[in-house]
C-alpha cells in the first residue's frame, strides 16, 4: 500500500514514520534466510539501536548491540542526514557529522564516531 506524504513535506506523521520504521524488521526477516557467514540480518536489524537504549526496534543499549550494527548505525545517520528525502531536504555533511559527535557516547559508539569523523576528515571520504 503506499505512503500518502503529508502536505508538508518536510515533516513526516506519526503513522508515516511508524511505517518507515519497519524497514529494520522487514529486511531482518528476508535477510535471515539468507547463509551469510557473518551475522548480516542481525546487523540489520540492530541499526536503529541507540547506545542509551532509545532507538528501534527493541531498544537495546550499550553491549547488547553488536559493534558491527553500531558501525552502520553512524555510518546510516551520516548518509541518512546528507541525503534529500521525499519528505525533507538534504542536511550538509557537516551537519550530520555535528549530530553524531553531539551524541557521541549518548546514542552512538564514541570509538566508531572518532573513526567515521577521521574517515570524512582527515582521509576526506565524501558518498559518491
Amino acid at each position: 500500500m503506499p505512503i500518502k506524504m503529508v502536505k508538508n513535506p518536510n515533516k513526516l506523521v506519526k503513522d508515516e514514520y511508524e511505517i518507515i520504521k519497519n524497514h529494520s524488521k522487514i529486511s531482518y526477516y528476508i535477510l535471515k534466510e539468507v547463509d551469510f557467514p557473518w551475522l548480516i540480518a542481525e546487523i540489520v536489524y540492530q541499526h536503529h539501536e541507540r547506545i542509551d537504549g532509545s532507538g528501534y526496534p527493541r531498544r537495546l543499549k550499550g553491549n547488547e548491540i553488536l559493534l558491527e550494527a553500531k558501525i552502520l548505525g553512524v555510518a546510516d545517520v551520516v548518509e541518512a542526514m546528507s541525503s534529500k528525502r521525499p519528505y525533507r531536504s538534504a542536511h550538509s555533511i557537516k551537519d550530520a557529522l555535528e549530530e553524531i559527535s553531539k551524541n557521541s557516547g549518548i546514542l552512538y559508539e564514541p570509538e566508531v564516531v572518532d573513526i567515521c569523523l577521521i574517515l570524512f576528515g582527515k582521509k576526506g571520504f565524501k558518498f559518491k
